[in-house]
């Protein structure tokens, strides 16, 4: 696999890292489901009909895309606030993914920008940056567009920000997720991509998705950038 992703990295010229799997795991002592069922409060609080299926939604991400579809922009700015400043308390406490830090400076030292391309708010993205002492070797951080959830990935605008960003071809670019999203915006965007496959199941469906390699740790990563 270091053989593979040597070749890979032999290709590419800047490296984009999702945020909440490859750098973090944000949610790790502030479970989502947590988080999702407050923003499911904060709809009923703004006269929001909720359905069962979404009251009992895990995923605080999919709760706002939920919502964003139904095209109330009031209570969509609303999920939005709330989600925004329960990631910037959650962050505080995320836990950094074993290698996530390594294969930021790894990059760095191989000559690579690294730019964070991340479904969460850029806010939270750069206070865990600037806490960690990351935020010098990540530049730029490309969060969730306010209030407008149908451009996060697996819409590839946010991925070709960070293209643009990093003054690289789309197809000089590696982004490493760890969802399938990530795989699907990364492919739209015309960019080479690595799936981190933190549980066992991913490895299949990532594969299947395209990814160009699938991990299970970033340490992988990290090994093949420092030869």
């Amino acid at each position: 696999m270091n053989a593979d992703l040597g070749r890979l990295f032999d290709e590419v010229s800047a490296m984009l890292l999702d945020f909440d799997g490859p750098v973090c795991s944000i949610f790790a002592n502030y479970p989502a489901p947590k988080v999702a069922a407050e923003l499911v409060d904060v709809l009923r609080r703004h006269g929001v009909d909720v359905p069962p299926d979404l009251a009992s939604e895990p995923d605080p991400l999919e709760v706002l895309r939920r919502i964003g579809a139904t095209g109330d922009q009031n209570a969509t700015r609303a999920v939005e606030d709330a989600l925004c400043e329960a990631e910037r308390q959650v962050v505080e406490t995320a836990e950094p993914t074993p290698y996530g830090r390594e294969v930021i400076v790894a990059a760095r030292q191989a000559g690579f920008p690294v730019a964070a391309v991340s479904n969460n708010s850029a806010s939270a993205v750069s206070a865990y940056l600037a806490a960690h002492r990351l935020a010098i070797h990540v530049s730029p951080v490309v969060g969730r567009a306010y209030a407008d959830p149908a451009r996060m990935k697996a819409n590839p605008e946010p991925v070709l920000q960070a293209v643009r960003a990093v003054g690289e071809l789309s197809n000089r670019c590696v982004l490493v997720g760890d969802s399938l999203s990530d795989i699907d915006g990364a492919r739209a965007a015309g960019v080479r991509v690595i799936g981190y496959a933190n549980r066992p199941t991913k490895i299949k469906a990532f594969r299947t998705a395209g990814a160009d390699l699938v991990i299970t740790s970033m340490g992988e990563i990290a090994a093949a950038l420092i030869r």
